[in-house]
């Protein structure tokens, strides 16, 4: 019996049905899409088993499951090596497209081409689209094509070329849900997928109060925060719907967005950050690394209020406030010699809103190693940081109650 011709639209870092580019492709292609996600083994194995995210990425999939399960349709899970689940997909199923969204992170450029390779010798298509960003890798440079290394004139270029496109489409894949495959695949629970829930949860993104942003950004006692940031790590909510917000909203606002950008960018033409320092002047640097100094440090128990308060924060929520990031940082390379990478690793196990390129960027920027960083002289003292920015000890008191 011939099986019937599928495409499949593999869901990433776009945990969401509406304004999904590739989805929308994939909703017009001629045949029956089924939506799929894998857990990908070569990333769960390093994670413990009651990590946030996994778990937040699971609930995402869940809603997402419950919405099709409405139009007769549900979600496939798989978890795996995903070569090996490709390979067993392209077998189970007459595949004859595969959608997916692009990702700019140097382990997923190596495994997206891996899967177009696969699918190629299986006579499958493959298509990739543009999603995570409003500009990606190589659409914003310098006259002479080459990357920014700049903050400031790759987001006046960015600025310049968005002016030119008048506003950004917003897809509407609604319109096309007739076509997602009619079937009811079972959805693994959390336990099955070999995780369990934590305590630690993400919290639903709130931007009623970014019309102050530029005026409240940088007081961590006022929960003036949108919580975006694992929203848009996660891909639960589209880049282009906030873009277009934060134009008529919040220029400041805006501006985070476009460092978000400008940092992908860079990870993207200098994959070489992963591991070292942007500029290789730095490469030098006589760091003291003293272990028990690291340890004070991630439990908070450095002694310096503001130090503190923002890791207890990182530990018992995976939240910490953008300015307290920067103090805590500067802190950890500036105070106490210690490598960005020990911090960067850490935050990386932490941070719900965890972003290879914005992680490294920022903690370059902070030790004074990385493009467009501060300079290594610049120092941010602690106990100023908390005169200017936490005046009263609103925050302090919040996560050191015995201060």
């Amino acid at each position: 019996m011939t099986k019937q011709e599928v495409s499949i639209f593999w869901f990433r870092r776009d945990l969401r049905l509406d304004d999904n580019v590739a989805l929308y492709h994939a909703l017009q292609s001629e045949n029956p899409v089924i939506p799929l996600f894998i857990f990908d083994t070569d990333i769960l194995e390093s994670l413990p088993k009651n990590d946030a995210r996994v778990g937040f990425i699971h609930e995402s999939l869940q809603k997402i499951n419950t919405q099709l399960n409405t139009i007769g349709s549900s979600l496939l899970i798989k978890k795996g090596k995903t070569s090996t689940v490709w390979e067993s997909l392209l077998q189970e199923f007459a595949i004859s497209a595969v959608y997916f969204n692009k990702d700019y992170e140097p382990y997923a450029i190596k495994r997206d081409l891996a899967i177009d390779a696969l699918a190629k010798a299986n006579h499958t298509l493959c298509f990739s689209f543009k999603d995570q960003v409003i500009f990606e890798e190589n659409e914003i440079t310098k006259a002479d094509g080459l990357p920014y290394t700049i903050y400031t004139p790759y987001k006046n270029k960015w600025l310049e070329k968005y002016k030119s496109i008048a506003s950004l489409v917003e897809y509407d894949t609604q319109s096309y849900f007739s076509n997602f495959h009619k079937n009811h695949f079972d959805f693994p629970s959390l336990q099955q997928i070999g995780f369990e829930e934590s305590d630690i949860k993400v919290q639903p993104y709130n931007l009623t109060q970014i019309a102050n942003y530029h005026e409240t950004r940088d007081f961590p006692a006022i929960d003036s925060t949108s919580y975006l940031s694992p929203h848009l790590r996660f891909g639960t909510v589209s880049i282009r719907k906030l873009v277009n917000w934060a134009v008529c909203k919040n220029d400041v606002f805006l501006s985070e967005l476009i460092w978000r950008e400008f940092f992908m960018q860079i990870l993207f033409n200098f994959p070489r950050v992963v591991s070292h320092n942007f500029k290789s002047a730095y490469d030098g640097i006589q760091w003291r690394n003293n272990e028990e100094d690291f340890k004070r440090w991630c439990t908070g128990t450095t002694g310096y209020p503001m130090v503190d308060a923002g890791m207890r924060q990182l530990n018992q929520t995976g939240y910490m406030h953008n300015r307290v990031r920067m103090v805590v940082a500067s802190f950890l390379c500036k105070h106490l010699l210690i490598n960005w990478q020990w911090g960067e690793a850490y935050f990386a196990e932490k941070l719900l809103d965890y972003d290879l390129s914005a992680n490294i960027g920022n903690w370059q920027w902070a030790a004074g190693t990385g493009c467009d960083a501060a300079p290594y002289f610049r120092v941010f003292n602690p106990d100023i940081q908390l005169k200017k920015f936490d005046t009263k000890g609103i925050y302090i008191r919040k996560w050191i109650p015995e201060f």
